[in-house]
């Protein structure tokens, strides 16, 4: 049983960075596929990114491409979002997730994932 601990959210102005951080116990994270989603008020949970350590591969929703990098250290079992010149359509609740032997096609999916965070709040003011 994978447990996530997501943070590093805040309020922060447009343009602004933030990196937010998905530390994992009871598992080690590197043998998972792992993804950040993002819900805002009153809309649907949405993927931005995801991480698959065994192929080394990243993948970005077209939202985030370009401003956004998923990383990971192994040793504090840990991965983190790092997101720039980020917009108020950022604001949302960010959730950490992993899922074990997803296909690529299966990666922006949030059924595919059966361990989720809490979430931390990124709050982008204008």
């Amino acid at each position: 049983q994978v447990h996530l601990v997501e943070s590093g959210g805040g309020l922060v102005q447009a343009g602004g960075s933030l990196r937010l951080s998905c530390v994992a116990s009871g598992g080690t994270l590197s043998t998972y596929s792992v993804a950040w989603f993002r819900q805002a008020p009153g809309q649907e949970r949405e993927f931005v990114a995801a991480i698959r350590w065994g192929a080394s591969t990243r993948h970005y929703s077209h939202s985030v491409e370009g401003r956004c990098y998923m990383s990971g250290d192994h040793m504090k079992n840990t991965v983190y979002l790092t997101i720039d010149s980020l917009k108020p359509e950022d604001t949302a609740v960010y959730y950490c997730a992993a899922g074990m032997d997803l296909l690529t096609s299966s990666l922006p999916l949030r059924g595919a994932y059966g361990y989720w965070g809490q979430g931390t709040q990124v709050t982008v003011s204008s």
